[in-house]
């Protein structure tokens, strides 16, 4: 029998239900994939309250998993029964089995585990726009990295090391300063203990950070501000502690002629050919051991409703999967 966990309206990590759905044969273009992982995000957080819209219920949540292919439909070449693929960034992975675009499926190497994929995916590719487009980081750059013990604040630590950047991380207890210390942040700043711009100065010696990358929103936004160098670059791309709004844009200015990003993931993989060669670039620093994903913790996927408590809890550490 294959389950979902399927919301039929807004609301608390109560509104999750997990319910038996019948998936059909693949059509043209798709492929039918039995999910061996899926992966946890604050996305999924965002959609379940509301804060991003989906449209009409039943929703079934989740944006990214790893599994097999179990059938495939008129017109898909490239892929086979058997094959292993994930995804990231399409709705409707909290489920035992689905049908998917199969465009949006990235082959799996023999490396790479399944939870490892589900895991990285979608916090992977983030980690590699934000560090190549979003700001391009070069080698000497100073950053900032808000959360930087959560799933994308691993991950970016890591990869960011590699390329030559010097890592200041901030936290919200010593826990998450030792596991940030672990990935690479050579500073590490407390932000319910320190006022955090005033540390970043001391450590680039008055200059600032070239870019912070910023998942907290409106309660870090004045801090990451405060802590650029004169056309610096704040990165926004979450909203853990409530979405930004009625921004003032004469703050750029007055703070040293600031650029601000709001992005999306699915801005940068919008196609095929961006998909294959960000999910290609990701696969490769991981399997090669340059960023080392940490599963934190895992739950099955009936149980994601205490899933979602833990991380609006701030209570889970890297990524999180769930297993159906």
């Amino acid at each position: 029998m294959t389950h979902a966990i399927r919301i039929h309206q807004y609301g608390g990590p109560e509104v999750l239900q997990w319910e038996a759905v019948s998936v059909g044969a693949p059509g043209k273009g798709e492929v039918r994939l039995r999910h061996t992982a899926v992966g946890l995000n604050f996305i999924d957080v965002y959609q379940r309250t509301g804060l991003y819209p989906l449209g009409d219920f039943p929703q079934t949540l989740g944006m990214e998993a790893a599994g097999v292919v179990e059938a495939v439909g008129e017109g898909v070449t490239d892929l086979a029964e058997g094959d292993r693929v994930a995804y990231a960034m399409v709705l409707g992975a909290y489920a035992t089995e689905r049908l998917i675009d199969a465009s949006k499926l990235v082959k799996l190497p023999d490396s790479l585990s399944d939870e490892t994929a589900a895991a990285m995916m979608l916090q992977g590719m983030t980690a590699r726009y934000l560090l190549k487009s979003s700001y391009p980081v070069q080698s000497g750059d100073a950053i900032l990295v808000m959360a930087a013990a959560g799933g994308v604040g691993t991950l970016l630590t890591q990869w960011a090391n590699h390329l030559g950047v010097t890592v200041i991380g901030c936290v919200g207890s010593a826990e998450k300063a030792r596991l940030a210390r672990e990935q690479g942040c050579q500073h590490i700043i407390l932000y319910n203990q320190e006022d955090v711009a005033a540390r970043v100065r001391d450590i680039t010696g008055g200059e600032g950070v070239a870019a912070v990358y910023d998942s907290v929103g409106q309660a870090t936004l004045m801090a990451s501000l405060d802590s650029l160098r004169p056309t610096g670059t704040l990165v926004s791309f979450g909203s853990a502690s409530g979405p930004i709004t009625d921004f003032n844009l004469g703050l750029l200015a007055q703070k040293g002629s600031l650029y601000v990003q709001r992005p999306t993931l699915g801005t940068y993989v919008r196609n095929r050919a961006l998909l294959t060669e960000c999910a290609n670039d990701l696969i490769d620093v991981v399997v090669q051991g340059i960023v080392k994903v940490q599963i934190g913790q895992r739950y099955a996927l009936n149980d994601v409703a205490q899933a979602h408590e833990d991380l609006e809890a701030r209570k889970t550490t890297g990524a999180t999967v769930l297993l159906p």
